[in-house]
Order: C-alpha cells, then sequence, then structure tokens
C-alpha cells in the first residue's frame, strides 16, 4: 500500500467498525494513515496497514483525553490535526474542550452545550415537533414520577435512556441498548433496575412501531462550517443486529433517494446552525404512511462507509471543508448501492422479503456491494483472522437472538 504526505493527520477516536470505515475513506481519497486512539487493542482498526493504533483504557476520560491529544499535536506541530470522534462519548470529549487543545488541532463539531441538549432524545424531539418531523408517540420518564404513572400505549413498548453516554457509565447484568417489553410488570422491573444501577437521567418510553428490520432507514447529513447542509444520503435499513449490545446496529443498507423526507431535517438542522457529521435513526409506519424519527446522533454514523460507498467519500467532507476551505456543493445520493456486515447467508435468510434479496444479488453481481472492514490489500494474517471469526460469529448471533 502506498502512503502520500499530506498537511493534516486524521487522528480517529475509537476502534471499532465505525473508526475503520473513516480510516478507509482517508485512505482512500488521499492515501493517508489514520492514527487512532482507542481503549482496547482489538477491532478493526487494530493491526490494519491504514491505521496507527494505540490502546489505553483512559482515553475516554477528560484528563488523559487532553494530555495525549495536546501531545500529539505538540509533536506534529507542522501539521493540522483532525480530531474525528467515532462514538457518542468521544464526539462529546472533542467538542467539550475544543478551546484547550493546541491551534493546530481542528474539532469539527458544534458547541458541547448544543451537542449535549441534541443528544438527549427529549430535546431532540423538542426540535421534531418545531419542523414538522414525526417521531414516535412518547413518554419522557423521570425517576421521580415513581411506578404509579399513565402509560395508555398499547404493549410491547419501548424504553431506552434519554442520554446515552451517562446510561453506560452505569452498567448491570442485564443492560440492553433497547429494551422491548410486552407488559407493564415487565417495564416497571426494568425501570428500577436502570435506576439502581445509579444512572439518573430521563427514559424514553415509546409506542412500538411496526414492521421488522426492512421498515428502518438511516440518514446522513454533513454541514459545512457555516451551517449549510452539503450532502444528503439516506439508506434503506434492511437487516439490523439483535445481540443485547448491539440491538439497532446496522448490518444491511441499499442507498435509496427520498427528497422531502431529506428537505425536512435539512431545515431542521440549517436551522440550529448545525456543524459537522449528522445521523438519524428513522422507521417507516405503516400506520399512517410517515417517517418517525428515534433520534440523532451527533457524528457519522456506525454504518458510515454506505455513504462513501455511495460516492459520497466521508472524508473529503472534513478535509475539503476545514484543511483547505473549499466552498462544497449540494449533493444528494441516488443510485442503489449495497453496505452489509454480515455473511450473505445470514442476509439472505433473515431478510423476508423476496424483492429485497433480488435486488441485493443483482447489486453483488454488479460489483455495488461493499463489507467495509475487508479492504483489499488491508488483510494481514492475524487481522484477518480476527475479522473473519467475527464475521462468521454472526451466522450464530442471529440463530440465537432474531426472533
Amino acid at each position: 500500500m502506498k502512503f502520500k504526505e499530506r498537511k493534516f493527520i486524521p487522528v480517529l477516536l475509537g476502534g471499532d467498525i465505525n473508526t475503520y470505515s473513516v480510516a478507509r475513506a482517508f485512505y482512500e481519497q488521499y492515501q493517508v494513515k489514520s492514527y487512532v486512539f482507542g481503549k482496547y487493542q482489538t477491532g478493526p482498526s487494530f493491526n490494519s496497514q491504514i491505521t496507527v493504533y494505540e490502546g489505553n483504557p483512559a482515553i475516554d476520560t477528560d484528563e488523559y483525553f487532553v494530555k495525549r491529544i495536546t501531545k500529539f499535536a505538540k509533536q506534529h506541530s507542522n501539521k493540522k490535526i483532525l480530531l474525528i470522534g467515532c462514538g457518542d462519548s468521544y464526539v462529546a470529549l472533542a467538542s467539550r474542550h475544543k478551546a484547550e487543545l493546541p491551534e493546530n488541532v481542528i474539532a469539527p463539531y458544534i458547541d458541547f452545550d448544543l451537542m449535549d441538549s441534541l443528544q438527549q432524545k427529549e430535546r431532540f424531539y423538542q426540535l421534531c415537533e418545531k419542523h414538522g418531523v414525526d417521531y414516535p408517540k412518547t413518554i419522557v420518564y423521570r425517576k421521580e414520577m415513581g411506578l404509579d404513572f399513565a402509560c395508555d400505549f398499547s404493549y410491547p413498548v419501548i424504553v431506552k435512556p434519554s442520554n446515552s453516554i451517562a446510561y453506560w457509565e452505569h452498567p448491570f447484568p442485564t443492560q440492553n441498548k433497547i429494551y422491548k417489553l410486552g407488559s407493564r410488570k415487565e417495564m416497571e422491573k426494568v425501570i428500577s433496575q436502570i435506576y439502581e444501577a445509579g444512572y439518573d437521567d430521563a427514559l424514553i418510553i415509546q409506542d412500538t412501531i411496526p414492521g421488522n428490520d426492512e421498515y428502518m432507514r438511516v440518514l446522513t447529513s454533513y454541514s459545512d462550517r457555516n451551517g449549510k447542509v452539503k450532502m444528503m444520503c439516506l439508506g434503506h435499513v434492511l437487516l439490523e443486529e439483535h445481540t443485547p449490545h448491539g440491538l439497532g446496529n446496522h448490518a444491511v443498507i441499499i442507498t435509496e433517494p427520498n427528497k422531502e423526507l431529506m428537505g425536512r431535517v435539512k431545515n431542521l438542522l440549517e436551522d440550529l446552525h448545525y456543524v459537522g457529521f449528522s445521523n438519524f435513526d428513522i422507521k417507516y409506519d405503516m400506520r399512517d404512511n410517515t417517517y418517525r424519527f428515534f433520534e440523532i446522533n451527533t457524528r457519522q454514523g456506525r454504518s458510515n462507509y454506505y455513504v462513501t460507498n455511495s460516492g459520497f467519500n466521508v472524508a473529503k467532507y472534513f478535509v475539503e471543508d476545514y484543511i483547505y476551505q473549499r466552498e462544497l456543493p449540494y449533493e444528494e445520493a441516488t443510485e442503489e448501492y449495497l453496505w452489509m456486515t454480515v455473511p450473505k447467508g445470514v442476509a439472505f435468510k433473515h431478510i423476508k422479503n423476496p424483492q429485497y434479496v433480488a435486488k441485493m444479488k443483482k447489486l453483488i453481481k454488479e460489483g455495488r456491494m461493499v463489507n467495509p472492514v475487508f479492504k483489499r490489500g488491508d488483510l494481514r494474517p492475524m487481522r484477518f483472522l480476527r475479522m473473519a471469526k467475527t464475521h462468521l460469529k454472526q451466522y450464530s448471533y442471529f440463530n440465537k437472538y432474531y426472533k
């Protein structure tokens, strides 16, 4: 693999598929290595030829983060450092401390107060109301309400934390990313477990939108440093992961356009003067033909390589906007491409609609399919074996957890 010297160095915070997808985008667009700071010596970014990986469990703590990034920036004082978070806690760190970091560090994020409010689902739903963006019927539950509160939703209901960052700071044995609960008794039990573990913020209780994974959508946008939306890419999710900690993670996506849907979100983002990548989880509600928004992620999503694979390299937006300060045109993805992180056998078995399976097979035949972690030229034996083992485990995971 060949590399070029550039006036910038990508520094990525994380280590999972999100991080590797961004590193891959930087290499493919600019032939640069990305420096990755993660917690552990594992994941797709570890032992990759397109990254320099450093693991330290303290990287997501304020004091060590500032110290380590400051040291790195001073060691490379002749370069611009593009600091990219690849998880909620990492983008929060970058936003919260960007004013404290050396001048050659660029953290392309909104101010922390706005970021913190958007990452809390309650605030996001208030913005949806203002801009005519549909979302599920919702109760914002607070600890002081006790267990004797009104909930007239039909079961099952969805329960999830309003503040995901704070929620994962208080682990407990049965902790899940999202809960789908079939009775009032189950709901009260889960609420009690969450607060007993130490979480102290609001919970979101929602009406369940009918339909399987094939009703899901994902929307990724990029807003430039002046708060103008410059790129929107909508993906039709056909399959998600169903493990307790991975529930809702995308497994198969086909890019598809929807101008009306994207237009409403564009107005919301520009009204906020939002900057950087944003990522939305959406579900089509067959009951009234609406698209209901679940949340905003103030970063590129875990599945961001579906955007790059569709012709809109995510690294290019950071570099052209912040390094070269060029005016970006507004672009929307319109052509179909397939992104998947599970074996074809898993996808073909668990995607129910035969029309979608046929479309997937067509895109595979046309060479329009990608699995982001398997990049030609970046398959050192140990890394390849780890990735292949993780890939094949999806058979047993789906057999166990997919209902």
